[in-house]
């Protein structure tokens, strides 16, 4: 069974961020609380609007800013402290607050296209945004409470989280004047952050992060602060200031900013779809969302909206801050930049911290100390100052019992591939096949956006059968700390000219497996189809514990939801050329073990504790009314047994109403009634799909209510079958066994594909059966396991009379067995044949039950058919006042006039009779049908004991609605 997440703080914490903070880093390493008073009370603020370059329409813009001035009189280093997307300057108030706690000034803003600040959102143009930074330092450089280096340059450090931290690398790359940078969980090619390739050498772009797309578009809709009328500037309220003019006191409020691009209205359908995006970066991103695929002018945008085109001009000291279970921005993001650091000759440290956009780290404290600690020593000294915190810090798994990740160093920064170890994968005996469904769905569930911190339990969801294959290690013969990017080899025979193809790293636990980094590698590569094309494959890089005797699980799929995947359909197989994982490896110096303590998680903690103490009240509810239903000893070897079942809907209608019958072991129970009778909603109270209001049903003496365990003995085919139309019958049985984790050999399949009688057509995908072979094949997997009580509902529908006929002796020999059998059916003469038992329901209620044999019993039953509907009055009127005949019932069908004439005489005497008054005999039974028991129960049940029966017509009129039904 999957290992259960504990419930702790921190690691409760990280599994609620909100998409806001989501994109903030460094707002969010910082606690929540607001700051101490004493702080507060030395630390003055001012909000002012600043004026900046203008759209590419002209159209004037200024920024949304806050001023933070600690105490003193001599002036001060500064901060320029910048947002993640979809945030404003109010994102980053508490970390302001502190940095000028620790004596600089700060200069918080909102970008240009976000919140109360003007302009569209150009992803970090190095003619807009950046643009926009050096005119902040310009600002800075004219303010006499910031220090200043020289003529225009003041002493100044920039900080930034995810978009913030782009910001923060691309200006340090702009503007020598920047003299500390830190940037956390930010990219360093944003084409190759939204379009991942994992295929070793490749330059071809991957598939499109889908789900992280949305939520950039969705962030970017008006603003998270302004709305809609931020497209339209920042508010009157507000004093605004020219960087070239700077005035100590307020000016006279300015107008707020045209529309950007205004060709466009503010509810035209462009900026309706675009929100505050840049409209022609904004159509772009939309094409390639749709195709997957960035087009040459998007992939050439991206790339110089990125610290890849300015990483080499870096000289201010800079560290970087990444997350290792970030689906966004992953390792191989801050590698490239501390790449290209090293290579320029820049001071800088890389720190690898347990969050991410995924989720907040489990040592906020310890991060934002190296934040702080890093631009104090910059802002103090010189560049040349040795570096104040370890060259590489990265965290280790969560360990069991803790809430905190240990945290581990070393002198210098090994990269992602450095001191590769061997770990041996098993060969399957055939080579994985890969079916990609047309349309890509149903999609693989193999990384979950704002969820990765946790091992959460969805491997059954990432490998759908067919779509998945698996390479399993042996197992490890020592303790491994992995630090890096694991690497396979795969060889991809494909159908297609081109497989797209997502790879991911489980834990094996017992028959299960848990991904401990919830992160995909996505590969596409071209392919010749037939022919087999080696490709080596880099997994997401981040920190892995492998312990000695784990197995390790290396999982590939052929779609994933995260991602745009192709709609053509396709087959893949794959297979291991070298039977080996190479994981880098890496033993860091432990730092001494903290314990994390804020407000924060304090209110969380006791919100969850809360939320815990309400979600134990109700199991003790439901573990009273469960102990009230008591386990029933005498009915252990009773299959079924209900007990004034109950069911009022909410609208008032009462589906069931006090209805109780039982089962016994080798009966075919027909449950039988016109629509609306209650059958459905009984059988679903039967199988603890919903709860009755009252009754109990048992089954082998135990209750049933959902997630009952002997629900376990039970099979059921309820309101038609239901398959994955990509899996073949055979592929779509086996998964359905295998998701009930009970072992292969129970299911005996051989019993239940012979039930199906499905012949080759097992081994062809579903979504080319008819009606009537998904039926049999949704009988067959009701019947896997040779469960003791089975449930089918409308079994024969959509057979044909050869097929109806042969799953009669199916039925009655799997009864003989010892088992049970319940038939909700409408084929009232298929029930005859078939069950040995029936139980007539009407309006909710059991009107009749019994052997079917006893109900059709005929020894005293005479069924007359007349020539016409004519002849039934007078041939009723003749029997009717002869002696010993009990009762007489006219069914006055046109097609079929009949007389069912119930007397204590002998067969012969009525006949004569009857044919002695003249009757237009043409047809004499001695043996009554279901249907006539049927229609002759329903009937009666309609009748209210205060009726006047006067008119025989009213009992006719009643026989004749409920065939109609």
């Amino acid at each position: 069974m999957q290992r259960p997440v504990p419930l702790r703080p921190a690691r409760l914490a990280r599994l609620v961020p909100s998409l806001a903070a989501v994109v903030v880093v460094l707002s969010t390493v910082a606690a929540a609380a607001p700051a101490s008073a004493e702080s507060d009370s030395r630390v003055r603020t001012t909000d002012q609007l600043v004026d900046v370059g203008p759209e590419p329409d002209g159209t004037a813009v200024r920024l949304d800013t806050r001023l933070y001035l600690p105490g003193g009189d001599d002036p001060k280093p500064a901060v320029l402290l910048a947002h993640g997307f979809g945030g404003s300057k109010e994102s980053v108030d508490r970390e302001a607050r502190d940095y000028a706690a620790d004596g600089h000034v700060v200069l918080a803003f909102t970008a240009r296209g976000f919140g109360r600040s003007g302009g569209r959102i150009h992803l970090n143009s190095p003619d807009h945004e950046i643009a926009d930074g050096a005119a902040l330092l310009d600002l800075l450089a004219t303010r006499p409470e910031v220090r200043q280096d020289g003529a225009g340059d003041p002493r100044v450090a920039v900080a930034g989280g995810s978009y913030g931290g782009a910001f923060a690398l691309m200006l340090a790359g702009d503007d020598p004047r920047v003299d500390a940078t830190v940037a956390a969980i930010t990219w360093n090619d944003l084409s190759e952050s939204l379009f991942p390739q994992a295929a070793a050498g490749s330059t071809e772009p991957g598939p499109y992060k889908q789900l992280w797309g949305a939520r950039f578009f969705s962030s970017a809709l008006g603003g998270l602060d302004g709305g809609a009328s931020g497209l339209a500037g920042a508010s009157r309220s507000q004093p605004s200031v020219s960087t070239a003019a700077p005035s100590p006191s307020p000016p006279s409020p300015a107008a707020p900013s045209a529309p950007a691009q205004g060709t466009d209205g503010p509810t035209a359908p462009s900026q309706l779809l675009c929100g505050r995006f840049d409209l022609t970066l904004c159509r772009q991103l939309q094409s390639a969302a749709e195709t997957g695929r960035p087009s040459a002018e998007l992939t050439a945008t991206l790339r110089r909206n990125s610290p890849r085109s300015t990483i080499g001009r870096v000289t201010a000291p800079t560290l970087l801050v990444q997350g290792e279970s970030d689906t966004l921005f992953g390792l191989d993001q801050a590698d490239a930049n501390a790449a290209g650091l090293a290579q320029a000759g820049t001071r800088h440290a890389v720190r690898w911290t347990d969050g991410g956009h995924d989720g907040a780290s489990s040592n906020p404290g310890l991060d934002e100390e190296a934040a702080r600690t890093w631009i104090r020593t910059y802002l103090e000294g010189t560049r040349t100052t040795p570096l104040p915190v370890p060259a590489f810090t990265f965290s280790l798994p969560v360990p069991r019992r803790s809430d905190t990740a240990p945290v581990a160093t070393l002198d210098r920064y090994p990269g992602l591939r450095s001191a590769p170890t061997g770990v041996t994968l098993r060969r399957p005996a055939e080579p994985g096949v890969l079916l990609t469904p047309p349309g890509g769905q149903p999609s693989s569930m193999t990384s979950l956006p704002g969820a990765g911190a946790f091992e959460l339990p969805t491997y059954r969801l990432a490998a759908l059968p067919g779509m998945s294959a698996a390479f399993e290690s042996v197992p490890l013969s020592r303790n491994l700390t992995v630090v890096g990017a694991p690497t396979l080899r795969l060889g991809v025979t494909s159908t297609g000219s081109e497989a797209t193809l997502f790879v991911s790293l489980w834990r094996v636990e017992g028959s299960e497996a848990v991904q401990p980094r919830a992160l995909t590698a996505p590969v596409r590569v071209a392919t010749t189809p037939g022919r087999p094309t080696d490709v080596t494959v880099e997994l997401p890089a981040s920190v892995w514990s492998m312990a000695a005797g784990s197995r390790w699980r290396v999982l590939v799929t052929s779609t994933d939801s995260s991602f745009t995947v192709p709609r053509e359909a396709r087959a893949d197989r794959v297979e291991l050329t070298d039977a080996s994982l190479s994981v880098p490896t890496a033993e860091g110096t432990l730092l001494p073990a903290t314990t994390e303590r804020d407000t924060e998680s304090l209110a969380l903690a006791g919100g969850i504790a809360a939320l815990l103490a309400a979600i134990t009240v109700s199991a003790l509810l439901r573990r009273r009314r469960r102990l009230r239903e008591v386990v029933r000893d005498d009915w252990a070897d009773v299959p079924l047994v209900v007990e004034n079942l109950t069911k009022t809907y909410a609208d008032g209608h009462k589906a069931v109403d006090d209805v109780s019958w039982r089962a016994e072991k080798g009966q075919v129970v027909g449950l039988l009634g016109p629509n609306g009778a209650g059958k459905t909603t009984s059988m679903r109270m039967m199988l603890g799909l919903i709860t009755p209001d009252s009754g109990s049903v048992h089954v082998l003496g135990r209750p049933v209510h959902p997630g009952s365990d002997v629900l376990g003995r039970v099979g059921a085919l309820v309101e038609g079958p239901g398959f994955l139309p990509h899996l073949t019958g055979r592929q779509n049985l086996e998964a359905y066994w295998a998701a009930t984790g009970r072992p292969a050999e129970e299911a005996e399949m051989a019993d239940a594909l012979s039930v199906a009688a499905l012949g080759g057509a097992l081994d062809r995908p579903v979504r080319t059966y008819s009606h009537g072979m998904k039926q049999r094949l949704g009988i067959a997997q009701a019947m896997l396991g040779k469960p003791e009580v089975l449930f089918l509902d409308e079994p024969t529908n959509g057979l044909d009379p050869p097929q109806i006929a042969a799953m009669r002796p199916i039925l009655r020999s799997y009864a003989e067995s010892g088992r049970t059998v319940v038939v909700s059916s409408h084929l009232l003469a298929e029930v005859e044949m078939t069950c040995t038992h029936v139980v007539v329901m009407h309006a909710g209620r059991v009107v009749t039950t019994g052997p079917v044999a006893d109900l059709l019993s005929s020894d005293d039953t005479t069924v007359f058919e007349l020539a016409s509907v004519a002849s039934l009055a007078p041939a009723r009127a003749a029997l009717a006042g002869a002696d010993g005949i009990r009762s007489i019932e006219v069914i006055d069908d046109p097609s079929k006039p009949m007389l069912t004439v119930v007397a204590e005489r002998p067969r012969e005497e009525v006949v004569r009779d009857l044919v002695a008054s003249g009757a237009e005999v043409v047809g004499v039974g001695s043996r009554r049908h279901l249907e006539e028991v049927f229609l002759g129960v329903i009937a009666a049940s309609q009748v209210r004991p205060d009726d006047e029966e006067t008119s025989e017509t009213s009992v006719v009129e009643r026989l004749r609605q409920v065939r109609a039904r």
